[in-house]
């Protein structure tokens, strides 16, 4: 597979198809099936990132700060899809009938840092560290002169007004961030590793592709949101699986929304 570079990237834009909510449950269907068929790969890359959330886990208990889990847990699944990448060149492999060699696909997913998706990684880092920013001045503003004890007291924060209240614009807030980081990635990323365009066209065609099938996007936006609430709760352990899966599953509701390039 040849590498994307600066020089042969293209600001055409990719041609959008209407899509319905049924296409949605059609890809996790098909994300499923390619998990079961090459389940090694899955469980690598899934198992790579419940390994980062625990480990972002621990540090925090380490530093007796474990409040932090909390506004970290809503940013987590915006690094989802970069540990994905290798996911997408999986299904499309599969699509394409390749064989699924581990050489191959980890150069791939290496090969793409002399592409477009380190850019890419530059928005996706930005919006981390807005959300990280106002998160900071949440926790300043409502909790006031409680900071340190609720810092170490997770218990403080929801038996507590200031704290459940942390806890009621947190999660609308890091919701809003996480949604706007989904309208830019959830087809930008795909097309980067299948076509040779440049970062700013894919985040368009990305927004544009959720402009233009809003109730399926919703629909998949809240199924990839309630996968990784759930599969958080037991230690980050169901991400092993819920990984996988919704990575699988975004490659092909990518191929549905996105017009093949003789159609394009």
């Amino acid at each position: 597979m040849s590498i994307t570079t600066s020089d042969s990237v293209t600001n055409v834009r990719p041609q959008i198809c209407q899509i319905s909510v049924s296409d949605v449950y059609a890809s996790l269907s098909q994300g499923w099936a390619d998990f079961r068929a090459a389940p090694n790969f899955g469980l690598f890359f899934g198992g790579v990132y419940a390994v980062l959330g625990i480990f972002i886990f621990l540090q925090l208990v380490a530093w007796s700060q474990p409040l932090w889990i909390i506004p970290l847990a809503c940013a987590f699944p915006i690094v989802g899809p970069f540990v994905a990448i290798g996911l997408y060149e999986v299904s499309k492999r599969r699509e394409a009938g390749l064989p699924l060699n581990w050489n191959e696909i980890i150069a791939s997913v290496w090969g793409q840092k002399n592409g477009q998706m380190p850019f890419m990684a530059f928005v996706v880092l930005a919006g981390f560290m807005i959300w990280i920013w106002f998160a900071r001045l949440l926790v300043a503003v409502i909790l006031g002169r409680m900071s340190f004890a609720v810092y170490s007291d997770l218990g403080i924060l929801f038996t507590t007004g200031p704290g459940l209240t942390l806890l009621f614009f947190g999660t609308a807030l890091g919701g809003i961030i996480a949604f706007c980081i989904f309208c830019v990635t959830v087809v930008a990323l795909p097309l980067l590793l299948d076509r040779d365009v440049d970062f700013v066209t894919a985040i368009i065609t990305s927004i544009d592709s959720v402009k233009a099938n809003p109730r399926a996007m919703l629909t998949w936006a809240s199924v990839v949101a309630g996968t990784f609430v759930i599969a958080m709760i037991p230690a980050f352990l169901g991400l092993i699986i819920a990984l996988p899966v919704l990575g699988h599953a975004t490659w092909h509701l990518y191929r549905k929304v996105i017009a093949p390039m003789d159609e394009a």
